[in-house]
């Protein structure tokens, strides 16, 4: 392919379940995959999800097109475990990728080097013909050592080379698009930006938009970046329409974790991200695919959504299975969904205590089931919380005294879940 990023040739080595994804194709075309992630963006900062001020006229049009699971929910609120688990389909206990940085005085591959034990999208994938590139947020060293065919990433802490992506220009990306379409091979595209994130330095005419309506200077500037992010992802989604790709292409929308600005601080406030609240582990989730042969009608679903859900999803529509230690389910399957009654994820410390154990870094477990959310912290002195998030979204009411029987069924879904057990 004419692509001026460096191609590396990967097979699926990966421990794929039965058939593998090595096995000859179905003789179908597979879709085209873009998976979209914003990064640091509150589940309510948007127009489809009802924000007063904030415009994403492109994200609404997205979402009018989509299934969309208005309660989605990512596994962790740290970005890098956030984003192990899209691309592996893992809880991070299980890719064991817990936090952004490694403990202080080691270096960063103590980490990173957990990447090859998993089998990633991309590796999976490429078992279908499928080429893939990476833009974008990537921690896991350089792009070719996540599965991606072609990419920006080299290496550096966050994504270096792949974080201009979006904020300067999407030219790699629809260059890789279009030498796909020429070889005739399906893609997978992951498109990362380091939007709405830090620096918030949007676009002056955007910064003016919200300079009256919002809060405090803090507010505006994140404002305009959800905005700017926005236009972004409309660049996107046209260059698909242009090439007339929109129809066989799945496109999914997730953020990597929650950011609630405050007035008098640049930081963000403490009920989002890094922390096991809804502020930092709710996003909504969009699933569009026009030429699905299941169906995938746009409309709205009750149903609990989570970003471990992603890899099943994708690996169906392309005609292969999820590996034996994924535990999401086909987003486009509504018997599974219905089945599912509870989604858990968990909380870790931003630098690593024992990089090979989890439960050294963990700080909470928490599931959701129905309207009910469970908070369980993992030692200290903190009590277990329990939220009636339909009712109390800001979860501002802890109704766990008022319901210890509740609190134990929980707690033991919990720990059937992830017992959090040190190994011996």
């Amino acid at each position: 392919m004419r692509v001026a990023l460096l191609l590396v040739a990967l097979g699926a080595s990966c421990c794929a379940s039965e058939p593998p994804p090595s096995e000859p194709a179905p003789p179908e075309r597979p879709p085209n995959i873009v998976l979209i992630v914003s990064d640091d963006q509150r589940w309510t900062d948007y127009g489809f999800m009802g924000h007063e001020h904030i415009r994403t006229p492109h994200l609404d049009r997205l979402a009018a097109e989509s299934l969309v699971f208005r309660r989605g929910y990512v596994t962790a609120s740290l970005c890098r475990p956030s984003l192990a688990t899209m691309v592996t389909g893992l809880y991070p206990h299980q890719h064991k990728l817990t936090s952004n940085d490694p403990p202080k005085g080691q270096p960063r591959e103590v980490l990173t080097r957990h990447i090859d034990a998993v089998p990633t999208l991309p590796q999976l994938l490429a078992g279908r013909g499928y080429v893939s590139f990476q833009s974008g947020k990537w921690w896991e060293g350089s792009y070719e050592r996540g599965g991606f065919t072609h990419g920006m990433t080299r290496g550096d802490r966050h994504g270096d080379d792949g974080l201009v992506i979006g904020r300067e220009s999407l030219e790699p990306l629809f260059t890789f698009v279009d030498d796909a379409v020429e070889e005739e091979q399906p893609f997978f595209v992951w498109y990362a930006p380091f939007l709405p994130h830090q620096p918030h330095d949007p676009p002056a005419r955007l910064l003016e938009r919200y300079e009256a309506v919002a809060p405090s200077a803090n507010h505006a500037r994140y404002w305009a970046m959800c905005e700017w992010f926005d236009e972004t992802c409309g660049q996107l989604l046209e260059f698909l329409d242009e090439r007339g790709l929109s129809e066989g292409t799945l496109v999914l929308f997730v953020c990597d974790n929650g950011w609630i600005p405050l007035e008098d601080s640049r930081r963000f406030a403490p009920r989002s991200k890094r922390s096991p609240y809804d502020g930092g582990l709710r996003t909504p989730i969009l699933v569009r695919w026009p030429a699905s042969p299941r169906g995938s009608a746009p409309g709205e679903s009750s149903a609990l959504a989570s970003s471990i859900d992603l890899a099943p999803t994708i690996l169906t529509a392309a005609g292969l299975r999820s590996t034996p230690a994924m535990q999401g389910v086909d987003l486009l399957d509504a018997r599974a969904l219905a089945q599912r009654a509870t989604i858990f994820g968990d909380v870790y410390a931003h630098d690593a205590v024992d990089p090979d154990d989890p439960v050294s870094s963990l700080r909470y477990r928490w599931c959701v089931e129905d309207r009910w959310k469970l908070i369980l912290p993992h030692g200290g002195n903190e009590e277990a919380q329990l939220y009636d998030v339909v009712a109390d979204p800001l979860e501002e009411h802890d109704r766990a005294a008022e319901q210890p029987a509740r609190v134990e069924t929980l707690t033991k879904r919990i720990d059937a879940w992830w017992p959090a057990r040190s190994p011996r």
